[in-house]
């Protein structure tokens, strides 16, 4: 049976969203302020964080051939919260630039797992979200609310 990589094209379309929200962007609306003490460009340091965790976690495994841990939901507020004052205190430009390499460099990580550590990644319970695009929807989603857009 073949592996399913439907989640590369999912990826690569929600990068293109990106790369367009970002290209689109005056810095006034990158530093806009969200939700919680949020801006646009915190948020998007935030979805590069996820994306450059899911890459050096995928690397790791890889590399060492030890299965990254899941995410306990009681611990994701925290993990988003903790690194929220680097993420303001960034320049709302490079914000946005990080999140765009970040993104490249997970999609194309994730493109190029073999089908053997997919099929290690959905044994073990899916520790890696090869699925990047849902997360990168969901807050492009809320800050072209935020926008007005």
């Amino acid at each position: 049976m073949p592996t399913d990589r439907s989640y590369i094209a999912l990826n690569d379309a929600s990068r293109a969203r990106l790369e367009a929200f970002v290209r689109r962007c005056s810095d006034a609306d990158l530093a806009k302020a969200m939700p919680a003490g949020w801006t646009v460009a915190a948020v998007l340091a935030h979805v590069a964080f996820w994306d450059e965790r899911a890459s050096l976690l995928a690397e790791r495994w890889e590399q060492q051939g030890v299965a990254p841990t899941p995410v306990d939901g009681a611990h994701v507020d925290w993990i988003n919260d903790a690194p929220k004052p680097m993420f303001l205190a960034l320049p709302p430009r490079r914000a946005a630039e990080l999140a765009l390499v970040a993104a490249e460099a997970a999609d194309r990580r994730m493109a190029a797992l073999s089908d053997e550590m997919i099929a290690r990644n959905a044994s073990a319970g899916s520790p890696l979200t090869l699925l990047r695009a849902e997360h990168r929807r969901e807050h492009l989603d809320e800050i072209e609310h935020v926008l007005g857009r």
